[in-house]
């Protein structure tokens, strides 16, 4: 796995496929490949597929001190110039979502198209709060009740009830309380972005889950009313989108970073 440093310490991504570049932002206490493991083979025909792990996840170390936003749209933006020519699509799911839309405001020479899925502009949520917080804490109390309540709350109850309880034992025993995952929740109840969202320029497409548990859907109505020009869609399912919807999810992000090339194309001609 490739590597780019940023601020001392080695960021491990992939890179696959060819084509425009296409960079995917997993979100807080997953790595890339549990994001988007299923997803990939449904993109690299059409486009180089770029999954950094930002600190915290995967193999990419915590830095010492204070994990903040801003380290990570670093990150992942090193990954992205070192994998692929010239600007690139981003798409972030969760907390990757506003690292995509912070990226996407600070560094507009790198974002040819943004997809925001399940994000996020806010923290003062008093219900949100509540989810996160708890969540947070049965990181320090509980290992298996922090496992079993993100498993509850990330996939919709019709996806649950479908799922076999080994399925579902499985999914659950992946969520592990890291010290990476503690950091990353505690800036998931930190960062707030209302303030970036103006200066978005990249063509947006934001995406709900209309049963999401962990962040509700009316964030993600939220964030397309403060990207100016953006578009909206929702998604009948729960919070993990790459999981529970990968294939609708890929179809989405394939219809509408492709109707740039038909624009193109069609001006070129």
């Amino acid at each position: 796995m490739p590597t780019v440093t940023v601020a001392g310490t080695e960021v491990h991504y992939r890179a696959e496929g060819s084509g425009p570049g296409l960079l995917l932002i997993h979100g807080s206490t997953a790595d890339s490949e549990a994001n988007y493991a299923a997803m990939r083979p449904l993109l690299t025909d059409r486009f180089t597929v770029i999954t950094p792990d930002y600190a915290g996840s995967g193999r990419t170390a915590l830095p010492r001190g204070e994990l903040t936003l801003d380290l990570l749209v670093r990150q992942v933006a090193a990954a992205a110039r070192a994998a692929a020519p010239g600007p690139v699509h981003v798409v972030g799911a969760s907390l990757g979502a506003v690292v995509a839309a912070a990226l996407a405001a600070e560094q507009p020479d790198l974002v040819r198209r943004l997809v925001l899925v399940g994000g996020w502009a806010r923290n003062d949520d008093p219900r949100q709060e509540l989810a996160l917080g708890l969540w947070r804490r049965l990181a320090d109390l509980d290992t298996l009740a922090y496992q079993q309540f993100i498993t509850l709350l990330s996939l919709s109850p019709d996806r649950l009830s479908a799922t076999s309880r080994e399925e579902i034992a499985a999914a659950a025993a992946a969520a592990r309380p890291s010290e990476g995952a503690r950091r990353q929740l505690d800036l998931d109840l930190a960062v707030d972005i209302r303030d970036r969202l103006p200066a978005i320029e990249a063509p947006t497409l934001v995406v709900g889950a209309r049963q999401d548990q962990v962040i509700p859907v009316a964030h993600s109505r939220e964030l397309h009313r403060g990207i100016a020009h953006s578009r909206y869609t929702e998604l009948d399912c729960g919070h993990n989108i790459p999981y529970e919807r990968p294939a609708d999810l890929a179809a989405l992000l394939r219809e509408y970073l492709e109707e740039e090339l038909a624009v193109t194309a069609a001006a070129a001609g």
